[in-house]
């Protein structure tokens, strides 16, 4: 028989991730960070981005709608391992007349959140023409999160959730998700994600020592890491925020 302590793989699994990583999210108040990661979102009006974002980083839902012109600026900070990580995070608008105009706001962007409403077959479709303004426009090191948005919508769904995950592994996406602005499912594991991935690529250009440092909290290496290490050097930039669904 078979204990009631044995651990499944996948209990090993979760088990190893909170041995790697110590993560607590922190407000606005840190003036200095080591790590800076530019987050655009991306996808076509009325999907959720601006909720999505807004939820993520002040917990707040707005159920009415207006929709983004030009871009929205959020900022979300958070702590792995010792390290204050900082996401600046660029909320697009979506409407097509716009669409030349945000071409520069994919400069310099460490992860894409490319979303789509599972209520809305149109935004899915459209999944193509965002993928392809990336190309033309990210750098090619760019990771892309696709997110299908309005989970909480499944009554109205017009996308199942096989289908967000098999356009993932065929434009070979980074990562994969359905999330919900209104309740909050996944809203910010999304952004946790991204700021993990990214952590775990600049530790390989860490040495030994520096990575020891972090672990030990060592304050004198803590301090060259934040002055020599940030992969996205970009301005500060700063927006109202608004809603939709």
């Amino acid at each position: 028989m078979e204990s009631k302590d044995s651990k499944t793989p996948k209990d090993e699994e979760k088990d190893n991730e909170k041995e790697k990583y110590q993560i607590e999210i922190i407000g606005e108040q840190y003036k200095e960070y080591d790590f800076s990661y530019k987050i655009i979102v991306i996808g076509n009006s009325g999907v959720g981005k601006s909720c999505l974002s807004l939820k993520s980083t002040k917990g707040v839902f707005e159920e009415e709608f207006i929709s983004t012109i030009g871009f929205e600026f959020f900022s979300f900070f958070l702590k792995i391992n010792n390290q204050v990580i900082k996401l600046q995070i660029w909320d697009t608008c979506g409407q097509e007349v716009y669409r030349s105009l945000i071409s520069n706001f994919y400069r310099n962007s460490s992860v894409a959140i490319l979303v789509y409403a599972i209520n809305d077959r149109k935004s899915f479709e459209d999944i193509d023409v965002w993928n392809k303004q990336l190309k033309n426009n990210a750098s090619p090191d760019c990771k892309v999160f696709l997110i299908g948005n309005k989970a909480d919508l499944e009554d109205e769904r017009k996308v199942n959730y096989d289908e967000g995950k098999k356009c993932k592994e065929n434009n070979k996406f980074e990562l994969f998700m359905e999330t919900s602005a209104k309740t909050g499912l996944n809203a910010q594991k999304v952004f946790i994600d991204a700021a993990k991935i990214l952590y775990e690529e600049n530790l390989k250009y860490m040495s030994q020592e520096e990575q020891e440092a972090i672990k030990g909290n060592e304050q004198k290496v803590y301090k060259s890491i934040s002055k020599n290490i940030e992969l996205n050097n970009i301005g500060e930039e700063s927006a109202n925020n608004d809603g939709c669904c």
